[in-house]
């Protein structure tokens, strides 16, 4: 199985520590966000691993596999992780954010779940987003899934927090049927439409189209990084 770290955007939510720097190489706990990806990735025996880049992405000099996306600023993640295709198609690849924090055993469950399209998800997210903002609602979204894990509902506001079993972490993976189910509906949009899509768009498309998304639960502890306030909140805390 392969990894793919998303690092094409700037990340604009940062203010002023992106303006020499893609997001993913701001530090966390004494080392880049993107760092914590690929020793997560290594460590939970993912070998080969590339990272998508864009904005500045001449700075990158980590011994890794690189895609490019010269349209970073025009696209969203969708179409950045469509650059990446060579190796979607051709075998397993378990797709990471650039701005978030896991551990190997994240890795390890991902990789053993059944299904074409899996997503993993923090069924214990309330306490993370209570620390990070005043009101929990005001970032997140509907995360529901059956019984048997598959996935029924992504990516919608809410007023109801019980409408939120979990959050998506921004951590997938794909097997070639699965990706072969994204291209085919990515195909079906009209012109300029794919490169506004972002990921829960198009899982929530996917979920719409009968696609079937399995979902898997983690227990180790992870952080996602918006800002500048969620680094000193997390340092402050954790790190």
């Amino acid at each position: 199985m392969k990894g793919i770290i998303l690092a094409a955007g700037r990340g604009s939510r940062m203010g002023g520590l992106t303006s020499d720097r893609p997001k993913c190489m701001t530090i966390l706990g004494g080392k880049p966000l993107i760092q914590w990806q690929i020793d997560a990735l290594q460590d939970g025996s993912v070998a080969q691993i590339a990272i998508v880049r864009g904005y500045l992405g001449e700075t990158f000099e980590l011994p890794v596999h690189y895609f490019d996306n010269p349209r970073w600023a025009q696209t969203n993640m969708v179409m950045s992780l469509a650059e990446a295709r060579p190796w979607l198609r051709q075998e397993a690849c378990l797709v990471s954010y650039s701005d978030i924090v896991y551990g190997q055993d994240t890795v390890a469950r991902l990789k053993g779940a059944a299904g074409d399209i899996v997503i993993s998800y923090d069924p214990n997210w309330r306490a993370l987003w209570e620390l990070r903002f005043a009101d929990p609602l005001a970032d997140a979204e509907t995360f529901r899934s059956d019984a048997d894990g598959r996935l029924l509902e992504i990516g919608k506001r809410t007023d109801n927090i019980d409408a939120i079993e979990g959050q998506y972490m921004g951590l997938l993976r794909f097997s070639p049927t699965g990706w072969q189910q994204v291209e085919d509906s990515l195909a079906q949009l009209p012109d300029g439409e794919a490169d506004r899509l972002d990921m829960t768009s198009l899982l929530q498309r996917l979920l719409q189209q009968g696609v079937t998304i399995q979902t898997v639960a983690i227990t180790e502890p992870w952080y996602e990084v918006d800002s500048e306030t969620d680094l000193r909140l997390y340092e402050e805390k954790f790190f």
